[in-house]
């Protein structure tokens, strides 16, 4: 099987389905959301790539040099690769659409390639952190974004959070919030409004 550039789980789906790609979180793997993937959206192709930098064993999809501060030469490298492992899947499985789900530092990438590439229609975004000021994009207009959220999250902090969705928005995509009372664990509430968004 080719790999694009990532290690990856592929579960393909029914001719002219979506392809979801589903991204994990620091010190996760390719198994982590694949599948729940596979539940959300069972005609759909799943991906999960495996990301493909190490911080102390820890897999992720690019470097940093500290709690919420970005090795920006690496995101933008990740992000370029991302955004063509997405492409080529998308095209090789002939998707009616692309959606992207992401978590932590899975979000992130994700956050990113839709900044600079735009690429998916639809995206989860559970707990972003995006620490910098994005560019302007009017290719996201009439996309679709779900941010997830934790009020007490130490590492996504709410504001932060709240100023990507308000940049998308700038954007002309259409963006719901769901938030949670907690931290940055993944709640019931987060699973409902994903399921929601996906089937609407």
């Amino acid at each position: 099987m080719v790999d694009h550039g990532y290690v990856h789980k592929l579960k393909p789906g029914m001719p002219g389905a979506p392809i979801l790609f589903v991204l994990h979180g620091t010190g996760g793997d390719e198994n982590q959301f694949f599948g729940f993937g596979a539940q959300l959206l069972p005609e759909a192709t799943v991906v999960s790539p495996r990301g493909d930098v190490s911080e102390h064993g820890a897999a992720r999809f690019f470097r940093r040099t500290g709690e919420g501060v970005y090795d920006m030469a690496d995101l933008a490298r990740a992000t370029e690769k991302m955004a063509g492992f997405v492409k080529a899947l998308a095209g090789e499985h002939d998707a009616s659409e692309i959606i992207g789900l992401g978590y932590s530092n899975g979000a992130n990438i994700l956050a990113n390639v839709l900044i600079e590439e735009g690429v998916f229609e639809k995206a989860v975004l559970m707990h972003p952190l995006i620490p910098f000021r994005p560019r302007d994009n009017p290719a996201l207009a009439g996309r679709k974004i779900l941010i997830t959220a934790g009020e007490r999250d130490p590492i996504c902090p709410a504001p932060m959070t709240q100023a990507l969705g308000d940049y998308y928005t700038k954007q002309k995509a259409t963006v719901e919030f769901e938030w949670h009372s907690g931290g940055h664990d993944i709640r019931q509430n987060e699973i409902g409004a994903i399921e929601a968004f996906l089937k609407a």
